[in-house]
């Protein structure tokens, strides 16, 4: 019996998706063969690879002078990859709120001067700080944020207007879930495991301006430039190819239950009965309040690190798994990716109802 899956990612995924990966398994098509054994080289995945990215191109309306790719490492990945690639002057602008975003800011550190523009760290990084664009470095490379806080479950509400610095995100936890203006970025980053596939790639959407040009003796490594990839269709060397698959698969679905503006009214149908109920409840409390709050992780708690422990042991045992929240929070933590039904989030309030009354 399948669960229903909680887990900020790897995360759940379609039925139909993983239905059909499993008719697939033996042989992909007709092609005689898994994809997990084929030459990436071959006609058969190169259709898979073109085919995915046609795919992300058009649900996501990604403009033509943009490239994506396909790139291992996840987005933890990126934090060094951005400011390696678009480090040019060597400064970039942060705005921190949260653990990603945190790791970013370090490690653009080791390249150049990370300038840290603002933060939510204050208040547990429980909201998105408002920004003075006074404050913003005029000479900075890009100016970077992370659009969605998997672990805090806060979400932009607006963008940043950076003039002519290019904006970088990172949107691991909420690519997909609604429509996006790429054109408002230089670069958008993500790792699949949230909502797009299985782990093992990121995916990168990057203006095609901001590809740099190294020379032979430069010390970035070939696989960390943005250029190999760009240049190779992502076939410099074996990409990840099975998870690319699934993300293939998953875009498919995507597209057949009507597309990101379909996915966005899903996800505030569900993340309306969750805060909903958690503005209402006399034991459970939503940790982000207001414009903040994330549609794909919802972050809560009792107040009592007993009753949090009875209530996920509970919900575990009901058939809720992966409701314990990231450790420098504690409490609870629902992730509700586009894959998660409106039903699974009813019963979970109907559980949590039950628990409340008993508690």
């Amino acid at each position: 019996m399948r669960v229903y899956n909680f887990s900020a990612g790897p995360a759940i995924l379609p039925e139909e998706v993983l239905k059909k990966a499993a008719d697939e398994m033996l042989e992909q098509e007709e092609s005689g063969q898994s994809v997990m054994e084929m030459s990436h080289r071959s006609k058969e995945y190169e259709q898979i690879i073109t085919g995915c990215e046609r795919l992300i191109r058009e649900v996501m309306e990604v403009p033509d002078n943009y490239k994506v790719l396909f790139i291992q490492g996840g987005a933890s990945m990126q934090f060094a990859m951005v400011p390696l690639n678009l480090m040019k002057n060597g400064k970039a602008d942060f705005v921190i709120t949260g653990q990603w975003a945190t790791k970013a800011f370090k490690e653009a550190k080791r390249f150049g001067t990370a300038v840290e523009i603002a933060s939510s760290k204050d208040k547990t990084f429980s909201y998105i700080p408002d920004l003075d664009k006074s404050n913003f470095s005029h000479d900075a490379d890009y100016f970077h944020i992370c659009l969605n806080n998997t672990i805090f479950g806060t979400k932009y509400s607006d963008l940043p207007d950076t003039g002519n610095v290019p904006l970088v995100a990172d949107i691991s936890s909420c690519i997909l879930s609604e429509p996006i203006d790429v054109s408002k970025f230089g670069a958008l980053y993500a790792g699949a495991q949230k909502n797009m596939g299985p782990a093992g790639v990121a995916v990168v959407i990057i203006r095609e301006d901001l590809i740099r040009e190294f020379t032979d003796d430069s010390n970035v490594p070939t696989m960390l430039q943005y250029k190999t990839y760009a240049d190779e269709g992502s076939m410099f060397n074996t990409p990840p190819t099975y998870t690319i698959y699934m993300i293939k698969l998953v875009m498919e679905w995507v597209k057949a239950k009507g597309g990101l503006a379909a996915m966005k009214a899903h996800n505030v149908k569900k993340a309306k009965i969750l805060y909903d109920f958690l503005d209402g409840s006399q034991m459970f409390k939503s940790t982000v309040s207001g414009k903040d709050r994330s549609l794909m992780n919802v972050p809560f708690i009792t107040g009592s690190d007993d009753l949090d422990a009875k209530f996920i042991k509970e919900a575990k045992s009901k058939g809720f798994i992966n409701l314990k929240g990231h450790r420098s929070v504690g409490g609870m933590r629902a992730s509700i990716y586009n894959a998660m039904p409106i039903e699974g989030v009813e019963k979970l309030v109907e559980f949590m109802k039950e628990f409340e009354q008993e508690n």
